[in-house]
């Protein structure tokens, strides 16, 4: 490979990944940052000759396994292999569903969408939305024409040989290497137990990359959840069927429009009296969890019972459109209708579990993300099911990333993804943190739980990007430090200032990249997975010990179930957690041998506190300092 480089630890790791492959089991492999575990994972997989399925925790390495690392690989091992990249079913175009949309019948930005997306459905070979630069990324003309599994008609779908999910899925069951992320696997293994709606074919043969992200994703996918827009979006694909001209009778239509109503109206309803029970004024914030009980949820029994009878209404009242009548032989559009059935009845089932709140293995709690309200269970401990639907479906497993240990040892990570008997790697990062960064810890700063902190957070985030100029990442643990830390830095500071959530991810992020001195605020989706090479980033700033919130339903639950198995939680969960959330948010920092800079952590509970220490020794081998020239000098230094 031209430029390659020999790496003593990325050889390592490969010849472990290539004798589990060979002999089956388990591997963890903690690789440092610089080891090129990318490659010391995919070359043994390759030189395997069985299919290997590798799963990452975002789409822009997936993407970058697919485009980048497998041409390149291709090329250098001259051994031919076939790839497909998969990714969830919602960023694929639903050609059945396009057909469905009528020009000029809905809204605005169909107008100007609808055309573009047409044009491109006749040239596409993959459907993946990531084609469609001009696409803006939250839009929500997307979800009326995406491939999901709620709108899915399987084989009875008049578009079943031409749709873009069924051809992916046959690409890939024809791949030497199939590359996912775990969005995807964890969505693929949760409706496969349900034997319909899964998209990843059968591996004996599994790479986990940024494993430690595997929890938190799986908790996601193993529940139940029913939201406001779930329902908008099921009235939505009512409405558009009612508009396809398939109801044969002005009764008919009738009767559907009516359902549709009663769905919005009870839903409306509903989810009303939810975020009343759940939400006070005084509590207020546009993203927030708060636990469910007993007493919350039969506030709103009344307004659930109208809302299932609704469902129930639509359910009947489409089953009956999915006959087919005297002498039609085709079964459209009797699919659409028995799916739409099929839907309200699912909805409503799930709606009737998450209002039992009675499974002790799950926590019930309402989540509000702007407009959007949420009944939600999540399991309250993932391990046996990460064990029972993905390990132990494998032949050989590899878990991988560049944070897995705390304490040196694998022991948090093996409890929390269920892994028993394996194989264990720790390998050191290839970067010269000792030349390449410092360790910021000013000398004083105030407790991070008194009301003084934000404002001296504030005036050390301004005094330390006057000494970097600009150039730096500064990581809150909430929005509202975000906040107080943006009011005084703009005012204080001429660098561009890029805050999380004016505009999306990645577009702050190549904002970032070509505004020279810029700097960005950012909170939990900016600690990981974030890669800027080069003197644009040279500095990450991070204000608090990234402690999950105790008042967070999960995290709650999860402490309740280690007390009650005699586990003191916060030294078994709440240290082990924010160490490597920690670890993830300064690594954004040295992603090069060239770069240099400062890493800077505010929270003087790492010197102050006993468990300080164990933060301390999982951190970069970086000198440490205690005084603002100390920065100065080392950006002196050519």
């Amino acid at each position: 490979m031209p430029g390659y480089e020999a790496r003593e630890g990325q050889a390592t790791m490969a010849d472990h990944v290539a004798r589990v492959m060979a002999e089956g089991g388990v591997l963890l492999a903690e690789a440092g940052t610089g080891t090129g575990k990318t490659l010391a994972y995919l070359v043994p997989a390759i030189l395997s000759r069985q299919r290997v399925l590798v799963s990452t925790g975002t789409k822009n390495l997936q993407e970058q396994i697919f485009f980048k690392d497998v041409p390149a690989l291709r090329e250098a091992l001259g051994i031919p292999f076939t790839a497909t990249c998969m990714k969830g079913r919602a960023n694929y175009l639903c050609l059945h569903r396009l057909d469905q949309l009528n020009d000029g019948t809905g809204p605005a930005s169909h107008d100007v969408f609808l055309p573009m997306v047409r044009d491109w459905a006749g040239t596409t070979d993959t459907g993946d939305r990531a084609e469609l630069a001009d696409l803006p990324e939250d839009l929500p003309f997307w979800s009326e024409v995406s491939a999901t599994a709620d709108t899915c008609l399987g084989t009875e779908c008049p578009r079943h040989t031409d749709c873009f999910v069924t051809r992916m899925r046959q690409r890939a069951a024809e791949s030497d290497v199939v590359i996912v992320n775990h969005h995807l696997l964890c969505a693929d293994a949760s409706v496969r137990k349900n034997a319909f709606g899964e998209v990843i074919p059968a591996c004996a043969q599994a790479v986990i990359d940024e494993a430690h992200q595997l929890e938190d994703i799986a908790t996601q996918y193993f529940g139940f959840a029913v939201s406001n827009y779930r329902l908008e979006d099921y009235a939505r694909d009512v409405e558009r069927f009612a508009r396809t001209g398939a109801i044969a009778t002005p009764q008919a239509q009738a009767g559907v429009e009516k359902v549709v109503a009663k769905v919005r109206d009870h839903a409306r309803a509903f989810f009303s009296e939810l975020a009343f029970a759940h939400r006070t004024s005084d509590r207020f914030r546009s993203e927030e969890r708060v636990r469910a009980t007993d007493a919350t949820i039969g506030q709103t029994r009344t307004a659930a019972a109208y809302l299932a009878g609704a469902l129930d209404g639509a359910e009947a009242t489409l089953a009956l459109l999915a006959r087919p009548a005297d002498g039609e032989t085709s079964a459209q559009p009797g699919q659409d209708a028995a799916s739409l059935a099929k839907r309200a009845g699912e909805i409503r089932d799930e709606l009737r579990t998450l209002l039992r709140a009675d499974n002790p293995s799950f926590v019930y709690f309402v989540e509000f993300r702007g407009k959007g309200v949420v009944l939600r269970a999540a399991p309250i401990d993932v391990s046996a099911i990460i064990r029972e639907l993905l390990l132990e479906r494998m032949r050989t497993t590899v878990l991988t990333s560049a944070t897995l240990t705390v304490d040196g040892r694998f022991d948090y990570i093996r409890d929390r993804l269920g892994i028993g008997e394996c194989d264990e790697i720790q390998l050191p990062s290839e970067f010269d943190f000792a030349r390449q960064a410092i360790l910021y810890l000013p000398k004083r700063m105030p407790d991070p739980r008194l009301p003084e902190f934000g404002a001296a957070a504030g005036r050390e985030v301004i005094e330390i990007l006057k000494r970097t100029r600009g150039r730096a990442f500064v990581l809150f643990t909430s929005y509202a430090s975000l906040r107080a830390v943006q009011a005084m830095a703009e005012m204080a500071l001429d660098y561009p200032i890029l805050v999380q959530g004016t505009a999306p991810r990645s577009q702050l992020l190549a904002r970032f990249r070509d505004t020279p001195h810029s700097v960005l605020l950012a909170t939990s989706s900016f600690w990981q997975g974030v890669d800027v090479v080069g003197e644009a980033l040279s500095c990450v700033i991070i204000d608090k010990l990234p402690f999950a919130s105790p008042g967070d339903p999960i995290t709650a639950a999860r402490i309740d179930a280690l007390k009650a198995r005699g586990e003191e939680p916060f030294d078994a969960y709440q240290v082990p957690l924010a160490i490597l959330t920690l670890q993830q948010g300064l690594g954004r920092l040295i992603r090069h041998r060239q770069d240099r800079g400062v890493l800077a952590v505010l929270d003087p509970r790492l010197r102050t506190k006993g468990y300080g220490r164990r933060f301390l020794a999982c951190l970069p081998p970086a000198p440490v300092v205690h005084d603002l020239t100390a920065i100065e000098a080392f950006f002196s230094i050519v």
